[in-house]
């Protein structure tokens, strides 16, 4: 084991006994961290700690219980899956570049290709009458004895799901084709719950469009791209809670509800407000660099910059930066966005993550509050549905032991 802190490339890739082009794909996997060497600008050393961790979890790959454990925390893969992989730096749907994806399909035509590995089945799957009025959801809240009005987009979709489920018993059937068929059904429910009364027969960028800023056409493709890059990513919390619920043979509305319930928690999607308090504490353009500094004094993080998968950019949040410049490019909103990025760079050296780049298209979009964990939802709920139909042809519950900790009995 090796004494010092950093490590070379070479000496890194040697420990471990794999190339070096291995060793950039841990890192780029977050597996290793890295950091520029004092030797030379092109350089970069590696945590000697992180290369030990690796080490450790290689001898320990025969005994399941030190496995499992490496495994729940930013480790191996704990469950095949055929949905995403993340490599390179790069995010692909079903060996599909997920940046192109954004540009050239249709959130539709992508939910078809993680359901049903085929783009050509979105047309039959969302050619659906599935419209909710908001007087019928508006009748349903004061039912429940509730103000639409006081609940954030996510939570109007976590009450309005369980009574919309009741109503569906084609969700019982749990083949493939027909889970893809609920999946399209419970997407556009969700898309019409939050944007309220829109009009039938038209995309899912469409309904948000028609309901949040319905005079600004530009922000179709933005709100279609966002959809796609949030779709999937591989077992995260909210699709591992998901994943769980299926395999308990619950219906797809269980396993949707399931992943709303991650999502919201602030270490998930719910992390967008702390992205969201930041951009508010500053306010304008002018006070950004000021406040995000006096945050690091005060030493806290800033929320939304830097990713464990992604150490070179957040191939998502690329793509949603670059349409956005194409499109809003000169509006202030996005000046000040991109203000905020170029000091964190400056600041911590760090890329924007996704959650930044949600909170942007809201600010830029002036979306209702709450939007940026809307799409996140919405979009995500792709990938819960994928999920679930890989785990229903499973037929295996998902049920890890515990290893106990307690005092012992006698």
């Amino acid at each position: 084991m090796p004494s010092k802190r950093y490590l070379s490339a070479k000496e890194a890739a040697k420990m471990l006994d794999i190339s070096v082009s291995t060793l950039y794909a841990y890192v780029s996997r977050g597996l290793i961290r890295s950091e520029q060497s004092s030797e030379g600008k092109r350089q970069k050393r590696y945590y000697a700690e992180d290369v030990e961790k690796l080490l450790a979890r290689k001898d320990g790959r025969r005994n399941p219980e030190t496995l499992a454990k490496d495994a729940l925390h930013w480790g191996a893969p704990v469950m095949d899956s055929a949905i995403t992989l993340i490599d390179g730096g790069k995010l692909y749907y079903r060996g599909h570049d997920v940046q192109e994806l954004a540009r050239e399909k249709s959130v539709e035509e992508v939910a078809s290709l993680i359901w049903l590995d085929d783009t050509s089945e979105s047309v039959k799957l969302f050619d659906l009458d599935v419209y909710i009025s908001a007087l019928r959801y508006e009748t349903m809240l004061i039912h429940m004895g509730m103000d639409g009005a006081e609940l954030t987009p996510l939570q109007e979709l976590l009450t309005f799901l369980p009574s919309a489920s009741a109503d569906d018993m084609t969700a019982y059937d749990l083949r493939p084709a027909t889970v893809a068929q609920t999946g399209a059904r419970i997407m556009r429910l969700m898309a019409s719950v939050a944007a309220g009364d829109v009009p039938e027969n038209i995309s899912m960028p469409e309904m948000l469009q028609h309901g949040w800023c319905p005079d600004d056409e530009k922000s179709i493709p933005i709100l279609n791209a966002a959809l796609i890059v949030t779709a999937d990513h591989e077992l995260n919390a909210s699709s591992f809670a998901a994943r769980v619920v299926a395999s308990a043979g619950a219906t797809p509305y269980g396993t949707v509800i399931a992943g709303l319930s991650a999502l919201q928690g602030v270490k998930h999607g719910g992390y967008t407000e702390r992205v969201e308090a930041l951009f508010n504490e500053a306010g304008s353009i002018d006070k950004i660099q000021d406040v995000m500094r006096g945050r690091l004094r005060r030493g806290e993080s800033l929320p939304g910059f830097g990713h464990k998968l992604y150490p070179e950019a957040d191939p998502r949040a690329v793509v949603m930066y670059e349409m956005l410049s194409d499109s809003y490019g000169d509006t202030p909103e996005f000046q000040f966005i991109k203000k905020a990025i170029d000091v964190a760079a400056d600041l911590i050296g760090e890329f924007p993550t996704i959650d930044i780049l949600l909170v942007a298209v809201a600010r830029i979009l002036k979306l209702p509050e709450g939007s940026a964990l809307a799409l996140f939802a919405l979009g995500r709920t792709i990938g819960w549905i994928g999920h679930a139909i890989e785990q229903y042809e499973t037929n295996r519950l998902i049920r890890p032991r515990a290893r106990y900790t307690g005092t012992h009995p006698g």
